[in-house]
């Protein structure tokens, strides 16, 4: 296998952010249109085609720190993984490439979860105006800030993370199946190509083919966090998803998956080339 440069701490942080802000910015009409689609409200109820930019302001707060933490962590974790499994081949003989997928899926999985410290509020903040629900980002969180007479503290602290187990089984799956096919992608190119690294081109057309098979398979995990997020009181996960089933039937988990894998595909496309495109000035090997 070709070895590719590990990236600085530096590198990642800053090719996150970058990344992380571009696709959220470019692509937020289609978050809006998905978010209405799946909301329990319905599509014109919950706003229709109007005011689609309606909750940017949480994005462009979030992108960068969200995006900038999962990078962060994912190419830490890789390059741990990856020394440890290069030692050991040294110490026990070949150990095999099949190993590299698994340690992309564990780095990715955990960079989910540092992300998701950023990401559950902001999403929370974004949806409920996406939804209609508040006028604005700013008109969201000062809603649920201002419960803290009633709630207190951890109360409102429990509402800006409401859905963080249920985002966590969705962005796991959904890493474990997007990166692992980003970087086989990306590693055949570079073996046809003979090359040491690849092009911000290749990697776009890589992470769009990965993002657009991973959002179609986990849509159900979507419509079950966007749901919860949106419910006007705490509901536990397996109750909403007996309510859901009952109101709607099983078609209703599928709610919004065009807008979702045409979203994703064009972000995976936007975010992991941009990442690359960053990575490759920054560290000098595009």
């Amino acid at each position: 296998m070709v070895s590719q440069a590990q990236p600085t701490f530096t590198t990642a942080l800053l090719s996150g952010a970058l990344a992380g802000t571009t696709v959220d910015l470019s692509l937020y009409p289609l978050d809006t249109l998905k978010t209405r689609l799946q909301s329990s409200a319905g599509f014109l109820a919950s706003g229709g085609f109007t005011g689609i930019y309606r909750g940017v302001g949480s994005a462009i707060v979030g992108s960068a720190p969200g995006a900038a933490l999962f990078f962060c962590t994912y190419e830490y974790s890789k390059s741990l993984l990856f020394a440890r499994r290069k030692a050991k081949e040294v110490t026990d003989g070949q150990v095999g490439d099949w190993t590299a997928p698994i340690e992309h899926m564990i780095a990715a999985s955990l960079g989910e979860v540092a992300a998701c410290a950023v990401r559950v509020p902001t999403e929370v903040v974004k949806q409920r105006a996406q939804a209609g629900q508040r006028p604005s980002s700013l008109a969201s969180l000062a809603a649920i800030l201002s419960q803290h007479r009633t709630i207190g503290i951890r109360g409102v602290w429990m509402e800006l993370y409401r859905g963080w187990s249920v985002t966590i089984m969705r962005e796991v799956p959904f890493t474990v199946i997007q990166f692992p096919l980003w970087e086989s992608m990306k590693e055949y190119r570079r073996r046809k190509s003979g090359k040491d690294g690849i092009t911000a081109f290749e990697s776009a057309l890589s992470g769009s083919a990965a993002g657009a098979i991973a959002a179609g398979i986990t849509t159900p995990l979507d419509v079950l966090k966007t749901r919860m997020m949106l419910a006007k009181e705490k509901t536990a996960m397996v109750p909403l998803l007996k309510q859901i089933l009952k109101d709607s039937g099983p078609r209703a988990f599928f709610a919004g998956i065009g807008p979702r894998v045409l979203w994703i595909s064009a972000g995976g496309a936007i975010f992991l080339g941009s990442y690359q495109w960053a990575y490759n000035s920054l560290s000098r090997e595009g």
